[in-house]
């Protein structure tokens, strides 16, 4: 059996970009950590791959389902994955993996889940619309078999050429003069 590809993303604000299209061909399951902002977009995510998905704070008003929640839990690949849009209301003694997003900065790191019980993968996969650092847009890839994690990182997306008035991931393609 081959090692299952997991894409994180999150606080795509109702833009699911080209680029953010060709980085999730071949995933197996997309993990997202809320602000979707678009019932249209989660259905795009959908037709790549099944979805988890947690509530963002710009997701307010949203219907994406029963399944998608404040905190969702799911059980894959022998792991529990937790995803919840705020790091600081992530329960690590209830999960193998935690995803969170909100910040829009990427990290991917290890931490040793309270009362010792082993470690924890934390992971923020950024954002590929509105990054808040210098790697510009971003999502996370996790390879997992049989209960064990085999690879944890941040992926970065293809910029498009700069066009007149900001690139397309910018926040100025919403104040642009039309």
């Amino acid at each position: 059996m081959a090692a299952t590809r997991f894409d994180i993303v999150s606080d795509t604000h109702g833009h699911v970009s080209d680029e953010l299209l060709v980085a999730l061909r071949g995933a197996d399951m997309i993990m997202h950590a809320g602000d979707c902002c678009s019932y249209a977009d989660y259905q795009t995510l959908c037709n790549f791959a099944p979805v988890a998905m947690c509530l963002g704070n710009n997701d307010w008003g949203m219907d994406y389902g029963p399944q998608v929640e404040r905190v969702t839990r799911v059980f894959k690949e022998g792991l529990r994955w937790q995803l919840c849009h705020y790091e600081e209301r992530l329960d690590l003694m209830t999960c193998d993996i935690a995803i969170c997003g909100h910040s829009h900065r990427p990290f991917v790191r290890w931490e040793s889940s309270p009362g010792g019980t082993g470690r924890v993968l934390v992971v923020n996969p950024g954002s590929p619309t509105f990054p808040r650092t210098a790697d510009g847009p971003t999502i996370a890839r996790i390879m997992a078999e049989k209960g064990q994690v085999l690879s944890a990182e941040i992926i970065r997306l293809q910029r498009k050429e700069r066009k007149r008035g900001g690139d397309d991931w910018s926040i100025s393609r919403f104040f642009r003069r039309r």
